[in-house]
């Protein structure tokens, strides 16, 4: 594990890095969802292995169970979320030019970050 950090809807490890990506496992709490949002840098492919999950692409929301995944470009607006009865950990593979987590542009956030 390269780094581990707790932020308000769960924990994300990185488990690689190198100038070309990046690898997460994150954890999603019961109840709660990241920031709706975009990235300028980045693409990201999502594997959930354990769900159900929640995911809202482009303003399309459905759920998604443990061994499915989804791709997301750059610059499209995405977020995961987990249902009230359960957590929810994906795999994230970053594909770009930078992996930084200041290249978050937050359309919206349920903890009042931009």
């Amino acid at each position: 594990m390269l780094e581990f950090s707790e932020r308000p809807w769960g924990t994300y490890q990185v488990l690689h890095s190198n100038a070309f990506s990046q690898v997460k496992e994150i954890t999603v709490k019961a109840g709660a969802r990241l920031s709706y949002q975009t990235h300028e840098k980045r693409a990201e492919h999502w594997f959930i292995t354990q769900g159900p999950a929640i995911v809202t692409i482009d303003g399309v929301t459905k759920t998604l169970q443990m061994g499915d995944s989804v791709d997301i470009a750059v610059g499209v607006a995405h977020r995961m979320a987990a249902p009230e009865t359960n957590g929810v950990t994906f795999i994230e593979v970053q594909t770009g030019t930078y992996f930084g987590e200041d290249d978050i542009v937050r359309l919206e956030d349920d903890f009042g970050r931009n």
